[in-house]
C-alpha cells in the first residue's frame, strides 16, 4: 500500500490537531506538530490501508479539505466520521494517539523519560 497523498496528509494533520490540540498550559505541541506528523507517516506500516480508508471516508463526508471547513461544519463532519467510520476510524485515532504519546516533549510533560 502506497503512502498517503497530499490531501490525505493534510486531512490527517487537521484531524490530529482536533484529537490532541496543543496546550500552552502544559507546554506541549498538538498532534499536528511537524515532528509528530513525520513520525506518523514514517511508522504507519500495517495500518496504512486502514488509515487511508478512514481518511477517504472523512474526505467524502467533508466534501473538501477538512481545514477548509468552518469550525461548526468541521465538528459536524467529525461527529459523523466517528459514528460511521468503524474500525478504520478507530485505527486512525489509535495511530494519532500512539505517535503523540511517544513524542519526547509529551513524555517529559507527563514526568516520564
Amino acid at each position: 500500500m502506497s503512502e498517503l497523498n497530499q490531501s490525505q496528509r493534510d486531512d490527517l494533520r487537521t484531524i490530529a490537531a482536533m484529537i490532541v490540540p496543543a496546550s500552552d498550559e502544559y507546554k506541549v505541541p498538538g498532534a499536528d506538530d511537524p515532528a509528530i506528523q513525520a513520525d506518523m507517516l514514517k511508522t504507519l506500516g500495517r495500518d496504512t490501508a486502514m488509515v487511508k480508508q478512514a481518511l477517504d471516508h472523512l474526505a467524502r463526508l467533508a466534501g473538501k479539505p477538512l481545514a477548509a471547513l468552518d469550525p461548526a461544519r468541521q465538528e459536524a463532519v467529525i461527529k459523523e466520521f466517528r459514528a460511521t467510520g468503524g474500525a478504520a476510524t478507530a485505527t486512525l485515532v489509535r495511530v494519532v494517539l500512539q505517535c503523540y504519546y511517544r513524542d519526547d516533549r509529551v513524555l517529559r510533560s507527563l514526568g516520564l523519560e
